[in-house]
């Protein structure tokens, strides 16, 4: 059998063998990227925009409603104040027609000289006795008058507050009218990039859950709930599963989140804040390691978001339009705070 030598590539051979390698290894990474790669990014990309926009939505939706609880505060105040000024100037008219009443009947008794008087009286007896009733007379129409004055004071400061009121009422008019603009353009904008997504895919993002942290999940406790009032507020809010996300609702056909806790605690007889953020500052907290059915659970920074603990590392919560009112994991979202009421 013969031998051959074998040639050494010329530079050209071995740029081309290397440009070879160079195809083949590109061609066997590509190879390895699966087909369907590149259109599941804009997907991936639209339902984290979906999420962000529902948070957004779900922040303005808690400044709407802090701005719609100080209308209804500013209308109470404005209505007791309404009545106040209504009583304060029926007393003003009463002791102006007193102090005329009194003026009238000295100008009757006195009004000439009292030494004129005394001479054409025909009983000085009688006349001392008139002189000294209209000393007093005169000394209570001195307290009526002041009396008069420092009312016609209160009641134009409590008029003056009234007229303030009124005006931070119409601020916050506006800024319950810009909240709710604010909401429905981004929840608008959120049904819209759901409704791009295909039909499979929304379903599944409606049916599921938020992405969750079963690192959080096995620190809860798993006890009762710690007082019978929590437990009646957390029989309230199991009551309510299933029932619709309405943002701005605090029951009982709808809720929003702080719209749920606050109606499961009104069923216990207990009165929370309006918003999430205020709800989160009730009462006093406790770890997660601690929570019991009934704690509120506060996410985000900002505690924009609220949910009841359930027990089993759960929460029940209203969680955003399209979703009703259901279990999640504790920790779908990062845990602000917990608050036993």
């Amino acid at each position: 059998m013969g031998s051959h030598r074998r040639l050494a590539p010329s530079g050209f051979d071995r740029g081309s063998a290397a440009a070879v390698g160079l195809l083949s290894v590109a061609a066997a990474v590509l190879g390895a990227v699966p087909a369907t790669a590149a259109p599941a990014a804009p997907r991936d990309d639209r339902r984290a925009d979906v999420d962000r926009l529902h948070t957004e939505a779900e922040q303005a939706t808690e400044a709407y409603n802090k701005a719609d609880a100080r209308t209804d505060a500013l209308r109470k105040a404005i209505g007791t104040a309404q009545d106040s000024i209504a009583r304060q100037q029926e007393r003003i008219n009463s002791m102006r027609d007193a102090l005329g009443s009194l003026a009238g009947a000295q100008y009757r008794s006195g009004g000439i000289d009292p030494s004129l008087a005394l001479l054409l009286s025909a009983d000085p007896d009688e006349y001392l006795d008139r002189a000294s009733v209209l000393d007093r007379i005169s000394t209570r129409q001195a307290g009526e008058l002041r009396e008069l004055r420092q009312a016609m004071r209160d009641l134009a400061q409590d008029r003056a507050e009234a007229a303030g009121k009124l005006a931070e009422l119409e601020k916050s008019r506006k800024a319950v009218a810009a909240h709710k603009k604010t909401v429905e353009r981004k929840l608008a904008k959120a049904r819209a990039l759901l409704n791009s997504l295909p039909d499979d895919e929304r379903a599944g993002y409606e049916r599921g859950s938020r992405s969750g942290r079963e690192d959080l999940t096995a620190l809860t406790g798993a006890g009762g709930p710690a007082s019978g009032r929590a437990g009646a507020a957390f029989a309230a809010a199991r009551s309510a599963l299933g029932k619709p996300y309405v943002w701005g609702a605090n029951g009982p056909t709808g809720f929003d989140c702080s719209g749920l806790t606050q109606w499961a605690y009104a069923q216990a007889g207990v009165g929370l804040p309006r918003t999430s953020q205020a709800q989160s500052g009730t009462g006093r907290r406790v770890s997660l390691s601690e929570a019991r059915p009934g704690d509120l659970v506060a996410y985000r920074d900002d505690a924009s978001h609220i949910g009841m603990y359930a027990g089993n590392g759960q929460v029940i919560h209203a969680p955003y339009p399209g979703a009703p009112v259901r279990y999640d994991p504790v920790g779908m979202m990062p845990v602000s705070s917990i608050t036993r009421v």
